[in-house]
């Protein structure tokens, strides 16, 4: 199976704006705030969960899930690959409004541990600084591909099931190994499901439906 089998035709622009979207809402948006005043919101549970470097596994296979889930959903239909990518962009903005406005950060346990996990957290520490906290893109990210998949067709009761156990592993994932606070996790479920609720609402699904079959026109019309 090559890769233009694998993503079908309609789904390769949608796909790629939201992963333009999300890397620059992440990264973009740091340069702006780097003078500004970033809140901790840590509380006394986030002190008391122990650091677990060994979730770390979950944290990284998280990237895995996010691709094989939106591909999945993608291949689903057209409809679902509009609605849902045209929600979880919806859900991006939001979190850069957020970030622009209450830019957040923590502190980081030192890692001085040398087995192979706690060596892998500290070189995603390297690679991660600890802000643009609140809400969790991480957690946003597995909840859409969970939530994106309940209502997909072709997906069956036991990877429905497998995505949301695997998505509650994030989320535990994101605290145990103190890449996220307690407080960032719900607000990143809530606005991922304000995305999926607002998107078609305002039609904008239908919007990136037309904006792709421009993309699709003009990419044919190139070849």
């Amino acid at each position: 199976m090559t890769l233009k089998t694998l993503i079908p035709k309609y789904a390769r622009f949608p796909l790629l704006a939201a992963l333009v979207l999300n890397c620059s809402v992440y990264w973009l948006t740091r340069p702006l705030t780097a003078g500004a005043v970033h809140y901790d919101l840590s509380t006394r549970l986030d002190s008391a969960l122990p650091f677990v470097p060994a979730f770390i596994v979950i944290y990284v296979l998280a990237y895995i899930q996010w691709a094989v889930g939106y591909i999945l959903i993608a291949r689903d239909s057209e409809e679902r690959c509009y609605r849902v990518l045209a929600g979880e962009m919806l859900t991006k903005l939001a979190c850069c409004v957020i970030f622009l406005l209450l830019p957040t950060n923590m502190v980081r346990p030192e890692v001085t541990g040398t087995d192979i996990f706690s060596r892998l957290t500290a070189l995603i520490y390297s690679l991660d600084t600890p802000d643009n906290l609140f809400p969790s893109i991480h957690c946003a990210e597995s909840w859409l591909c969970f939530r994106g998949a309940i209502g997909a067709k072709k997906l069956g009761k036991g990877y429905k099931i497998g995505s949301l156990v695997f998505t509650l592993l994030v989320f535990a994932s994101v605290l145990l190994v103190k890449q996220h606070l307690v407080a960032d996790i719900l607000p990143a479920i809530l606005l991922a499901e304000l995305g999926q609720v607002l998107a078609p609402a305002l039609h904008l699904d239908r919007l990136l439906e037309r904006v792709n079959g421009r993309v699709l026109k003009k990419v044919g019309g190139a070849v």
